[in-house]
C-alpha cells in the first residue's frame, strides 16, 4: 500500500472518523464510530474515553498497513477539555447540555458584544464560553495549572502531549475571540480562561512528533508528526479551496448535513473589513486558518428535513421529484419554518404547511423547494455572490441543488463528491498542493423562474411577523 501515509482523525458530533491516506493523496481506509453521550460530574458530557480506546486500537491497524508520517485532528465546535497533569481533570461537556434560565441570565451579562466576536448568544451550549462558566461552577476551584484545550487541539495535546489552541477552534461562536481585532475578548481575560488556553499556534504547524506512549501504544514511528488540527467546518472551507474555481475572488461553500452552514469567504480586498450580519437570524462570524473573519449563516436543515419527511425513507427517484414541482409550484404548495425552532434566519416562526399534500413524493419534492428557499435566505444574510459550492450530504439531491441554482442565476453553482470534503481539507495542511479528490461540478438551473413563489414565501413570512408585533 506504499509509505509515508497520513491520518485524518475527524471527531464529529455524531460520528468519530479516521482515514488514512496515502503520499499521492488516495484514501486507503476508512473507519466509523458512532459517538454516545457520557456523564459529567452534573452535566451530559463527550465520550473521551470511549473515542480514545476507539482511536487506540484503530491507530494499530492502520499502523500495520503503512508507515504513517503525520496525523490530523479535526473536531467540531463548542467544546474544549479542562485537563490538568496530563490528564482530563474533567469530561468535556455536550453542547446539547442545557443551562439553567439563571445560569444563562448570569453568563449573558458578562458577554462581549456581536459587534465585536461575530458570536450571537446562541440555545444550549453552543457558545463555548458558556460551558467553561458552567464547568468551573461544577468542577471548581480548578488549580492554577490547568489548561484548557479546543476539541481538535485536545486530541493533538493526547496524541502529542504538547497543549495549544488555534484560530478556527476560538472562533467558533465561543465568545472567546474578537475575530477583526484578532486578539481574545474581555469575557476570555477577565474570567482567566484565556490564560489558560493552551498557545496559540496554526492549524498546519506540526506540534511534535507522537508522544512515546502513543507510539508503543499503537505501533506508529516515533516520528510520526502530530499537527495542530483545527475545526470541522473550516476543514471543509479549506478543502473547497482547493478547488481552482473556489481558491481566490469572492466565494461561498454550503455544508449540509443536520447543519446547514453558509461561509462565505470575501474577495481578500474586503476580508477586514466587517460585515454587518443580523445577530437574531443566526448569522455569526467563523475564523479560517489564516484568522480570517469568514462571515456565516446557518440553518437546520437536515434536522427539518427529517421532521417534515418522516416515514419517507429510502432513496428518492430525483428525476421524479423534479417533474413534481412545476405542479406544486402551480398550486402554491409551500412549507413555512421552521420546524427547528430557535435557529436559522427565521427563529420565531413556527414550522406548517400550505396546501400540505398527503402523496409521499410530493412532500418530498416540497421539501427540496423549502431547503432551498431556506438556503437562498441564508446566503442573503451574508451578501453571498459569485460562486456558490453545495457539498455535504444534500449536495447529492438534485431538485434542491437545481431549485437553489434557479434561485440564485447572479451566482455559479457548483457541487462536488464531498464524502472526504473534511479529511481533503485537513491534509491539505500536511501538503498543501495536494490537489482535489474530485472536480467541481456546474449546477444547472431548473427551466422554470421561482420568483414568484419566493415572493410570495416571504411575503408570508413578513405578514406572520408583523402579526406578532
Amino acid at each position: 500500500m506504499g509509505s509515508g501515509g497520513v491520518v485524518v482523525l475527524d471527531v464529529g458530533k455524531t460520528n468519530a472518523k479516521l482515514t488514512l491516506w496515502d503520499a499521492p493523496g488516495g484514501g486507503l481506509l476508512r473507519r466509523v464510530r458512532a459517538n454516545r453521550p457520557a456523564e459529567g460530574p452534573g452535566y451530559r458530557a463527550l465520550d473521551a474515553d470511549g473515542i480514545e480506546a476507539w482511536l487506540a486500537h484503530t491507530l494499530r491497524e492502520f499502523a500495520g498497513l503503512a508507515r504513517i508520517r503525520a496525523i490530523v485532528p479535526v473536531a467540531h465546535g463548542a467544546a474544549a477539555a479542562p485537563v490538568h497533569r496530563g490528564a482530563l481533570f474533567a469530561p468535556p461537556m455536550d453542547y446539547e447540555d442545557e443551562a439553567g434560565e439563571a445560569e444563562r441570565a448570569a453568563y449573558g451579562r458578562q458577554r462581549d458584544p456581536f459587534a465585536a466576536t461575530g458570536s450571537p448568544y446562541l440555545p444550549q451550549g453552543l457558545n463555548l464560553g458558556l460551558q467553561l462558566h458552567r464547568l468551573e461552577a461544577l468542577t471548581g476551584p480548578w488549580p492554577d495549572d490547568l489548561a484548557i484545550l479546543p476539541w481538535p487541539q485536545y486530541w493533538a495535546w493526547r496524541l502529542s502531549g504538547v497543549a495549544a489552541s488555534e484560530a478556527s477552534s476560538l472562533g467558533c461562536h465561543s465568545d472567546l475571540w474578537r475575530p477583526y481585532e484578532r486578539s481574545a475578548t474581555r469575557l476570555a481575560t477577565g474570567r482567566g480562561w484565556w490564560q489558560r488556553l493552551g498557545p496559540l499556534r496554526r492549524a498546519d504547524e506540526a506540534l511534535g512528533p507522537i508522544a512515546p506512549e502513543w507510539a508503543e501504544r499503537t505501533g506508529l514511528p516515533a516520528d510520526c508528526a502530530v499537527f495542530c488540527g483545527l475545526h470541522d467546518s473550516n476543514a471543509a472551507l479549506l478543502g473547497a479551496r482547493g478547488h481552482a474555481e473556489i481558491a481566490a475572488g469572492d466565494a461561498t461553500v454550503l455544508s449540509t448535513g443536520t447543519w446547514f452552514v453558509a461561509m462565505r469567504s470575501p474577495d481578500p480586498a474586503a476580508r477586514s473589513t466587517p460585515i454587518l450580519l443580523d445577530e437574531g437570524r443566526d448569522c455569526l462570524v467563523n475564523v479560517d486558518v489564516e484568522g480570517q473573519p469568514v462571515p456565516s449563516a446557518r440553518f437546520m436543515g437536515g434536522r427539518e428535513a427529517e421532521l417534515i419527511a418522516a416515514g419517507a425513507d429510502g432513496p428518492a427517484d430525483e428525476a421524479a421529484l423534479i417533474d413534481r414541482l412545476p405542479g406544486l409550484v402551480a398550486a402554491g404548495v409551500q412549507i413555512h419554518p421552521s420546524f427547528a425552532p430557535g435557529v436559522g434566519p427565521f427563529p420565531s416562526h413556527r414550522g406548517g404547511w400550505s396546501g400540505e399534500p398527503a402523496d409521499t413524493a410530493d412532500r418530498r419534492a416540497a421539501l427540496a423547494l423549502y431547503l432551498a428557499l431556506m438556503a437562498d435566505a441564508s446566503l442573503d444574510l451574508i451578501g453571498s455572490r459569485d460562486r456558490l459550492l453545495v457539498e455535504g450530504r444534500f449536495a447529492a439531491s438534485t431538485a434542491f441543488i437545481r431549485a437553489l441554482a434557479r434561485l440564485r442565476p447572479s451566482q455559479q453553482v457548483y457541487v462536488c463528491d464531498a464524502e472526504d470534503d473534511v479529511a481533503y481539507g485537513a491534509l491539505r495542511l500536511v501538503d498543501p498542493d495536494r490537489p482535489p479528490p474530485s472536480p467541481l461540478v456546474p449546477v444547472r438551473p431548473l427551466e422554470s423562474s421561482l420568483d414568484d413563489y419566493r415572493a410570495r414565501w416571504r411575503a408570508g413570512l413578513a405578514r406572520e411577523s408583523a402579526s406578532a408585533v
